[in-house]
C-alpha cells in the first residue's frame, strides 16, 4: 500500500510542539473544554473528548490541567465560552492554508488571522476557499524498532479497518476513515504499539514546492504567526517543506 510520505511534516510538527509546551497546554485545555462541553466530562462515552485527552497526555500534559478542563467544560468550574472557526486563504505563490481557531472573541481572532496572512504575504479567503483542497483522515505514526514486524503491524492494521499502510526509512504510517480511527488506534494500542503520532488531520490532496527564498520565509512567517497565536489550534497547508536533519 502507498502513498504521499508524511514522515517529515511529523517531525517537524512534533519538534515545534517540544519547543512550544506551555503554549501547546493552554491549546490543548481549550480543545478538552470544547470536547467535554458539546460531548460530556466521560472520554469513555464521548470520542471527541477521548482523542483530546489522549493528544494531551501525549504532549505531557499534567493530569490536574486535563480534569480542570474537563470541569469547565461540563461546567463544573467556571470557565471561558469558546467557539470554533476556521480561516481559509492562501499563502505565497498559492499555498492553501486554513486555521482551525478556538475563540471567545470572534472579531479579534478575525483581525489577528488577517494580519498573519498580510505579514505571510498571503491572502485571507473565503470558507471553502482551499479545505477541498484536503481530505481529513486519522493517521497514526509508528517509528521503526527492530522488535516490530512490518508484515505483522500492516496485516493487523488492515484487519482493524485501516484505509493505507505505508513503511517509510523512519517509521510506519498509518491512514484511516476519521470514522475507524479510534478503533484502528485502540486495537494497535492493545498490542503494544506506541505512537509518535496518532491523530485525525487534514491531508493535501497535491502539495506545492517553493523555490524562491522570498516565498518560503513569508511562508514560514505565516506559518509562526498562526501557530504563535493562543485561539489557533490547528494549521493545514499544502507546502511540501524540506527535509530537515
Amino acid at each position: 500500500m502507498a502513498g504521499h510520505s508524511k514522515w517529515n511534516n511529523i517531525k517537524q510538527r512534533k519538534g515545534k510542539e517540544d519547543a512550544k509546551r506551555g503554549k501547546i497546554f493552554a491549546k490543548l485545555g481549550r480543545y478538552i473544554m470544547v470536547a467535554a462541553r458539546d460531548g460530556g466530562g466521560d472520554p469513555e462515552f464521548n470520542p471527541a473528548l477521548r482523542a483530546a485527552v489522549e493528544k494531551a497526555k501525549a504532549a505531557n500534559m499534567p493530569n490536574d490541567n486535563i480534569d480542570r478542563a474537563i470541569k469547565k467544560g461540563t461546567g463544573d468550574l467556571e470557565g471561558d465560552s469558546f467557539e470554533e472557526i476556521t480561516y481559509e486563504g492562501y499563502g505565497p505563490a498559492g499555498v492553501a492554508v486554513f486555521a482551525q481557531c478556538l475563540t471567545d472573541n470572534r472579531n479579534r481572532t478575525g483581525s489577528e488571522i488577517r494580519f498573519a496572512f498580510d505579514r505571510g504575504g498571503g491572502n485571507l479567503g473565503q470558507p471553502g476557499s482551499v479545505s477541498f483542497m484536503f481530505d481529513r483522515k486519522g493517521i497514526i505514526a509508528i517509528e521503526k524498532d527492530d522488535n516490530i514486524d512490518e508484515e505483522e503491524l500492516m496485516l493487523l492494521a488492515i484487519e482493524l479497518g485501516a484505509e493505507d499502510f505505508t513503511a517509510e526509512e523512519e517509521g510506519y504510517e498509518i491512514l484511516t476513515e476519521p470514522t475507524d480511527f479510534n478503533q484502528v488506534r485502540d486495537g494497535l494500542a492493545d498490542e503494544g504499539y506506541e505512537f509518535a503520532m496518532a491523530e485525525v488531520i487534514f491531508i493535501p490532496k497535491t502539495t506545492v514546492e517553493l523555490t524562491n527564498e522570498d516565498d518560503i520565509k513569508n511562508m514560514e512567517r505565516l506559518i509562526e504567526l498562526l501557530e504563535d497565536n493562543d485561539d489557533v489550534q490547528e494549521v493545514f497547508h499544502n507546502w511540501e517543506m524540506a527535509e530537515t536533519e
